[in-house]
Order: C-alpha cells, then structure tokens, then sequence
C-alpha cells in the first residue's frame, strides 16, 4: 500500500519572529511516514530542503518559484523515480512534477500551490495544470496542494461572512458576492477525481485550516486537495485529514493523507 501525503508547512517551517517548527513537521511526517510527500510554501529552503528530507529518510525534488515560495516532491526508498521537474508556467508560487515506477505502471505526482489573492489567477494555473496532466499520457496521476480555493459543491455562505474584508475577497468573484470556486471546478471538469469523498466519513467537510498554530485569514475551510485520475481513484482505500501528534502546532495547515493500493515497481 502506497502512502501519499500533501502538505503547506507555513514559510518553510519557520515563523517571522524566528520560531523554529522544523523539529515537529519532521515529527508528524516520520508519523505518518509517507511513500510521496508534496510539500509547499518552502520559503528559504531553496539549499537547505535536502537535509530536511534527509532527516525524513527521503529524496527531495524542489520547484523554485519566481514570485512566491517553492513546492517540491518527495520520495522514500524503494520507490524509483524515473523523471522530475517542474511544470515551466509563470505561477505564482510553483508546480513540482515527480513521476514514479509503480508494479501498476508509472504514477505521476504534482505538489501545487495556487495563487492566494486572485480567483483569476488560480483559474489560469488550474488550466495550466490540466494540461500538463493531459500530457503524462499515464493513467496514474495526482495532483496534490494547497489550491486556495473552496469546493464548488459546498454553501460556503456563512463560513465566508466571518471573514474580515480583505480575506473574504479572496474567494469572491469580481461582483463581490459570487464564491469563486473556478480552480478546483476546472480541475473536476478535466477529469480528475476529489477523493475526499472517499474518506469514510473521517470528518465532515475535511476542513484542512487553521490549524491551533494560527491562521487569521481562514475561517474552517477545505483548502488542500488531492485530485487523481479516475484509474487512481479506483485505487484509493482511504483519506484522512491527519490531525494528532504535532500536526495542530507545526503549520496553519493540516496534512492530507491517501492510501493507494500501489506497490513500488
């Protein structure tokens, strides 16, 4: 069984008054242990990501961003990569691209995170990664991340009203009442499978922010996402929003978590 985890570890695991949460992301991670982590908002860790992913006993394959923070993708032995990259668009953070062996065929994994300040934006960067999903050419793909947008098929009414001005209008259309959901409908429209539904009911909603660490600009939402093909969504046996051990101190997100009936190839 394949374990495939995403996560945003909020400005690469260090805060802006020089607290350190590096010690507890790796305590929740080697937790869970998972087989694929896509990772985002990796601020400064440009040269210092691979002794993070050495502590986790894993490979790291990092897309730098021009404009935001980086995303990245990493492996954990037995798995064998057989191509990495990033999708080449001017993002406003990134999009890491890891494709793997599997005894099923190769899997191909996306760690994303979307624009945070435009419904627009993100929309532009969910075609962009539909494309590039088109042009796997596999049947086993994935796209993980922190997508900044609210599920199409939910009232997020209430939840939105109790949000001050400034982050309310992030996830508002431009008439200032319509909820934009356009990324992840764009996605869903593409082909791609939400499994959440396929939690089992872990949690209503699978609210992933905020976590206890903070999160102001949040209001209990859904904001990170794992989206496969249909071929992998057959494949999946559970999802879960992990929330015990450190997960509620070491970022304002809390990981999402798949098991994949997957084996290394």
């Amino acid at each position: 069984m394949l374990r495939v985890m995403t996560w945003n570890i909020r400005t690469g695991g260090r805060d802006g008054d020089g607290a350190d949460r590096r010690d507890r992301i790796v305590s929740v991670v080697t937790a869970q242990r998972p087989d694929v982590l896509a990772l985002q908002e990796l601020r400064g860790m440009d040269a210092t990501l691979g002794g993070l992913a050495e502590r986790l006993g894993m490979a790291a394959h990092l897309a730098r961003s021009c404009f935001g923070q980086p995303v990245a993708v990493l492996v954990r032995p037995p798995l064998r990569v057989l191509r990495a990259g990033r999708v080449r668009r001017p993002f406003h953070h990134a999009a890491a691209r890891v494709r793997v062996a599997t005894g099923a065929g190769p899997l191909t994994v996306f760690s994303t995170h979307l624009n945070p300040y435009s419904g627009g934006r993100r929309r532009m960067e969910a075609d962009w990664l539909a494309a590039a999903l088109r042009r796997t050419g596999g049947a086993l793909a994935l796209l993980a991340g922190d997508l900044n947008t609210l599920e199409p098929t939910v009232d997020h009414t209430a939840r939105l009203a109790g949000l001050a001005t400034p982050y309310r209008r992030r996830h508002l259309r431009r008439d200032g009442r319509t909820v934009d959901t356009r990324a992840v409908a764009r996605l869903l429209d593409a082909g791609l499978v939400d499994l959440w539904p396929r939690s089992g009911g872990d949690e209503p909603g699978g609210l992933t922010v905020p976590t206890r660490h903070g999160g102001a600009e949040f209001a209990g939402m859904r904001l990170d996402y794992l989206l496969a093909t249909p071929a992998l969504a057959d494949r999946v046996r559970a999802v879960r929003v992990v929330r015990e051990g450190d997960a509620d101190s070491a970022s304002d997100h809390y990981p999402v978590l798949a098991e994949v009936d997957l084996t290394a190839g």
